[in-house]
Formats: structure tokens, C-alpha cells, sequence
């Protein structure tokens, strides 16, 4: 005898605009059914869904998360649910359910309130680093862009701020130039060196409101300052992010870690494969995983290009550079002997 292993659930959407939870002529409606093999229909606010248990259990994560991010915004793109199902699809190690359990746990894993939305981890690695920074006075996080390394480190501090956990954040980073030269730049130190802390000043700028920030950086609650100007000062309570390490020296590395004061946290970001030292080999980054690895109280976080969660098509670029380097360097290793 057979028997039918599909399940039923239905989804009330209360007081969300179906106009807007399901698209501009049922956008979003169509781009679910066309990931998910279940049957979807929405009739009298309600959505109904029947399949497999686990396309269920996935379907109910993705539209609580729609209802969630539709409620926080006002307003849900094409793009906000694709990158929604993309995070649930693209995690293979992940319980999902776990991952979007907004029903269940309410803003349970919300790090800090941004600007326009939560900021929170989107992926178990993601999970992974801010369960380290909580336990650990110390942590490296490393891998490709767009894995969120730098932004969840500023979260994590701000919340650490208004917490009274910390009672300043520095955010530093080496002064070293991508493969170009910039040349002699004007104006005082805050404008020479802030072509090189934009990256964080934009970071912190999605969580704080500018007069916010204006009013932090002037009583240096909040400083964002060259790793060069690091040197000669102990910082007791203070959460300090030290991002673009791969750009250090070895010598900078060990400079930046003997800074940490009483009370203080710091959070080491890079990527390993975009050092732009004139030697590579001398990145503090690279070498500090040797001589630091089993210390108590100091862990390791490493990002793979899975945990991208920018727009789609970063994992793309940065998979299709992976492949284009291993073949120059096979052919390198294939036109030169000696290299084998």
C-alpha cells in the first residue's frame, strides 16, 4: 500500500501587505515555485503549502524570513528573497530551520539593530566566529571577501559598547596601497589616511547614524586610526578590530597584539590570497597561525568562499580566480622543471 510521504502546513502572512510579500504579479510567488518543488497557493491571507517534510521545513524558513525582513524594511525586493533562499540552499551543514528560526526565537541571534536592518550571522561559519569572539579574548578571521569578516566585527563591538562590556572601539588598519600608488595626499592626518579606513568608516556608517558617529569619533569612543599610530599605547577596556592583516608585517603583528589591555577584546580580519607587501612571505597574518595556534583564550575562524553572502555573483568571481591561478601555476610548474 502506498502512502503519500507529503505534508500540509499553512502560513497566516497577519498583517503584511500580500501585494508586497508575494511581488509585483506574483514575482516572488513564481521565483519560490520555481526553487522549490512543493505547491504553494495563496488564498484568504493564508499560504498554503503541501510537499516533503524537509521542502516544508525550508519553505516555512524562507517565508518567515520574508515576513521578517517585509515587517524591518517596509519593503521586500526580488534580491532580498533570492538572497534568502541562496543562504538556505547554499549552506549544506547547516540545520536551516536554526539558521531563519525567527518564529520560534525572536531576533535570538540579532547582534546589534543597524540603521535600516539587524545585523546578525548568516551562516554557520558566520555562527562560528561570533561564538568565538564571545568566549575568547582573541580571534583571527580569516578568508575571501565578502564573507562578512569586517562587519560582523564591527557589530560585535558596537554591541560590546552599549553593553558597557567595552568603553571604546578601535578600528585600525595597515596603510599599504592595493598595487597602486596614490601618491602624496592632502589635508590633515584624518585625510590622508582615510582612503584606507573607508572600508570600516562604511561599516560602522550602516549601524551608527553620521552625527552619532561624528559625536563618538570626537570624544574617541570610537577611533579609527593607521595601525602605525598603534605603537607605545596599552588599550585597557576597549574592543579592537584590526582589519586587512594579511597587509602587515610580521613585526606590525606582534606590535598590534602586545597593545591589548585589561578588559579588552581585539578581532584580527584578512585574506591570505590579496597581500599586496612588496615580500609576501613577511605577512604577520601568515605566520602568526604558527606561533599562536593552541594558546588558551585565542582561536582561529576560517571562511571559505561558501560563506559569501554579497551579491551572488562575488562567490563566482572569487571561485573563477581560484581556478585561474592553480592553472598558471600548473602551467608554471609544467614549463619549469625545477618548480616540481
Amino acid at each position: 500500500m502506498y502512502i503519500s510521504m507529503e505534508i500540509e502546513r499553512r502560513i497566516k502572512i497577519g498583517e503584511a501587505d500580500p501585494a508586497a510579500l508575494l511581488g509585483a504579479n506574483d514575482v516572488h510567488l513564481h521565483l519560490l515555485e520555481s526553487r522549490f518543488p512543493a505547491t504553494i497557493v495563496f488564498r484568504n491571507n493564508t499560504l498554503s503549502l503541501r510537499g516533503s517534510p524537509d521542502e516544508i521545513r525550508l519553505l516555512e524558513c524562507v517565508i518567515g524570513e520574508m515576513l521578517y525582513v517585509l515587517k524591518r524594511k517596509g519593503a521586500l525586493t526580488t534580491a532580498d528573497v533570492e538572497e534568502i533562499i541562496e543562504l538556505i540552499n547554499g549552506t549544506e551543514s547547516v540545520d536551516a530551520v536554526s539558521l531563519f528560526s525567527n518564529n520560534s526565537k525572536p531576533n535570538s541571534d540579532v547582534i546589534v539593530w543597524g540603521r535600516k536592518d539587524p545585523v546578525r550571522p548568516r551562516t554557520e561559519r558566520q555562527r562560528e566566529y561570533v561564538e568565538k569572539v564571545s568566549h575568547c579574548d582573541v580571534v583571527f578571521a580569516i578568508g575571501p571577501a565578502g564573507t562578512g569578516k569586517t562587519y560582523l566585527a564591527v557589530a560585535m563591538a558596537l554591541a560590546a559598547l552599549r553593553s558597557n562590556r567595552v568603553q571604546r572601539i578601535i578600528l585600525t588598519r595597515p596603510a599599504v596601497e592595493a598595487g597602486e600608488s596614490l601618491g602624496y595626499l592632502p589635508g590633515d592626518l584624518f585625510e590622508k589616511v582615510h582612503p584606507y579606513l573607508r572600508p570600516l568608516l562604511d561599516a560602522v556608517s550602516d549601524m551608527v547614524s553620521p552625527d552619532k558617529l561624528k559625536q563618538l569619533n570626537e570624544k574617541q569612543i570610537i577611533e579609527i586610526i593607521p595601525l602605525a599610530y598603534m605603537r607605545g599605547r596599552t588599550l585597557n577596556n576597549a574592543f579592537i578590530i584590526l582589519d586587512e592583516a594579511q597587509n602587515t608585517t610580521i613585526g606590525q603583528m606582534k606590535m598590534f597584539l602586545t597593545r591589548l589591555g585589561q578588559g579588552s577584546k581585539a578581532i584580527v580580519t584578512g585574506d591570505v590570497t590579496q597581500i599586496d607587501l612588496t615580500s609576501p612571505a613577511q605577512s604577520g597574518l601568515l605566520d602568526v597561525s604558527n606561533i599562536l595556534r593552541g594558546i588558551d583564550g585565542i582561536e582561529f575562524v576560517y571562511f571559505e568562499k561558501t560563506d559569501v553572502v554579497r551579491h551572488k555573483l562575488v562567490k563566482d568571481i572569487i571561485a573563477a580566480y581560484e581556478r585561474s591561478e592553480h592553472q598558471r601555476s600548473q602551467q608554471k610548474q609544467a614549463n619549469d622543471p625545477n618548480e616540481q
